[in-house]
């Protein structure tokens, strides 16, 4: 069966997807896919979504499940790795909102809807910073919810969405994260 990503190169969920369907030795072929086709294809009109034989699946979540568990794996194992995919998620999801409300010329200046977005975006970086402070100084193997923060991080980054200047200890994690071939090779700016 052949196994069908759709998605972007810049992505983070698409990436995070790629990386693991790598760390678990799977073949694929990426399919780049533009607003108007995933509004077509897709029920949620968003990237990622997989194809498998006659099974599809529509969001990031149940695609590394599948992922994982075919390959024999657990797919976040314990309650302290969901809640950091959990965390992360939750600011990922608002940041790209964020940003895409910006190309249609909406900003937190103008809403304060969206002023709190930001608020949140920047708070839960602070808490993510605190957690980042819990992780091991080096690794070979990074946990779901560890590349979930590094595929945000590498993509707020990469689309001038965050900084890192105050948050040290994230800094940190995401340069040993680079030096992850996995993760460096699904790089934004690559593809």
């Amino acid at each position: 069966m052949a196994t069908q990503l759709y998605g972007t190169y810049t992505s983070p969920y698409v990436r995070h997807c790629r990386i693991a369907l790598v760390e678990t030795g799977q073949d694929f072929e990426l399919i780049q896919t533009d607003y108007a086709q995933s509004a077509r294809l897709a029920p949620a009109k968003r990237v990622p979504f997989l194809k498998v034989g006659n099974r599809v699946l529509n969001d990031s979540l149940s695609i590394l499940k599948f992922v994982r568990e075919s390959a024999g794996q657990d797919f976040l194992p314990n309650i302290d790795d969901c809640d950091l995919f959990a965390l992360t998620n939750t600011a990922l999801d608002t940041a790209i909102n964020l940003f895409l409300l910006e190309k249609d010329g909406l900003t937190p200046e103008q809403s304060g809807y969206l002023g709190r977005q930001s608020e949140r975006v920047r708070d839960t970086l602070d808490a993510l910073d605190s957690f980042a402070a819990t992780l091991p100084a080096q690794s070979s193997h990074y946990t779901d919810g560890e590349l979930r923060l590094g595929c945000f991080l590498d993509w707020g980054l990469f689309r001038k969405r965050i900084s890192l200047t105050d948050h040290p200890r994230l800094e940190s994690f995401l340069q040993r994260m680079r030096t992850y071939p996995a993760f460096a090779d699904t790089a934004p700016t690559t593809g």
